[in-house]
């Protein structure tokens, strides 16, 4: 086996110059597209907030040849600097990328690397779908930074089943549901012809993504909720993001239409047969008629009759989700401390969680590791 080595991309420039290499390992390894370097590079550049943030890409070498990527980057909060992973607030799911995903002894070699170059205070490792490459890490006895089951686990909703065609799930549906379908069509057809449609890959997105965060805006605004790095003021992160499904072949945008007026948007992605629901949002003034559930529907559909075996919410609990999906994963997270302050955040968290427990506080009401400390 020819000689191994690893290394730590901190720089732009150095993580442009191992994109052909990665784009191979990616392209061979069948990974989703989170774990790709034209998603990872596409992040850094459009970050708004580089300033608290540092790339700590670990890559592993054999000879020329790479054969495992741990996408990780660093954030200062309150002062810790907290190791996560790279793109995480634009990636539903979070994974390390290896040629061979049986090779555990690789991954742990390339954490006790992570762990002796250092860098950060604590790591905290989230999002693992059940046959995540990384859960290998989970107690490794790799002589570095030892990361421990987390209790902030996530759900993963998707929509699985023997239907044949589209319309034999809409008729399983509950008559409820049928009705609340037909009665939303009604209402919005009601001001303009309505159409549903998948954009062709020569329209342009701009468009149809300006409308998207205009609807979402409204949306947050409407609830009181904060904005995310999707929505803020001048960040090109959402445009980057779709532009790399879009250059890779995987995107699918789909609209839902009242005369010439999108009411509705949804940003998805095709890979390995399945459909997956990036982002999805509505025109609050068509609220009434539940474009957002309609569009979904519409999709559901679109995707058994083209041959889809899986449609995948992502990450979240949002109740829609539950009351279509038919499949509920756990995402599960890690959690590890390098440092006398990281184990100090650590420990906070642990006994903030275990009071929670005790006396029956909502786990939804807890700080991030390293807020939990300062």
């Amino acid at each position: 086996m020819a000689p191994e080595h690893f290394e730590t991309i901190r720089t732009a420039e150095r993580l442009a110059a191992v994109g052909p290499a990665w784009t191979a390992l990616w392209a061979r390894s069948g990974a989703l597209v989170f774990q790709s370097h034209a998603w990872i590079s596409a992040w850094w550049a459009s970050a708004s907030d580089r300033d608290r943030r540092a790339l700590a890409i670990v890559l592993a070498w054999r000879a020329d040849r790479l054969v495992g990527v741990l996408p990780l980057a660093t954030v200062r909060r309150r002062g810790f600097r907290v190791l996560e992973w790279a793109a995480k607030d634009c990636s539903d799911f979070g994974d390390a990328l290896l040629a061979d995903r049986a090779d555990a002894g690789l991954l742990q070699r390339m954490w006790h690397h992570t762990g002796r170059v250092g860098g950060f205070d604590l790591a905290y490792l989230n999002r693992l779908l059940p046959d995540a490459a990384a859960r290998a890490l989970l107690d490794a006895s790799t002589g570095g930074v030892r990361l421990r089951p987390n209790h902030r686990d996530e759900a993963n909703w998707r929509v699985r089943g023997p239907w044949p065609t589209g319309q034999a799930w809409f008729d399983a549906q509950s008559k409820k549901t049928r009705q609340n379908y037909r009665r939303g069509q009604k209402f919005i057809g009601e001001r303009g012809p309505l159409t549903f449609r998948l954009l062709g890959p020569e329209e342009p997105l701009g468009p149809v993504l300006d409308r998207l965060t205009a609807f979402k805006r409204a949306w947050l605004a409407t609830h009181d909720l904060p904005s995310t790095a999707f929505y803020d003021e001048g960040s090109g992160a959402l445009p980057a993001m779709v532009r790399v499904l879009a250059e890779s072949g995987l995107l699918h945008a789909f609209v839902l239409e009242c005369g010439d007026a999108v009411v509705a948007v949804s940003i998805n992605f095709v890979q390995a047969g399945t459909m997956m629901a990036f982002v999805t949002t509505y025109d609050p003034a068509f609220e009434r008629g539940s474009p957002g559930m309609v569009l979904m529907m519409d999709y559901i559909m679109w995707s058994i009759d083209h041959g889809l075996h899986t449609v995948d919410f992502l990450c979240g609990d949002e109740g829609f989700k539950g009351r279509f999906g038919t499949q509920n994963l756990t995402l599960t997270s890690m959690m590890g401390a390098r440092t006398p302050q990281g184990a100090a955040a650590h420990l906070v968290d642990r006994t903030r969680h275990a009071w929670r427990q005790r006396f029956g506080k909502p786990a939804t009401a807890e700080p991030m590791p390293a807020e939990a400390a300062a």
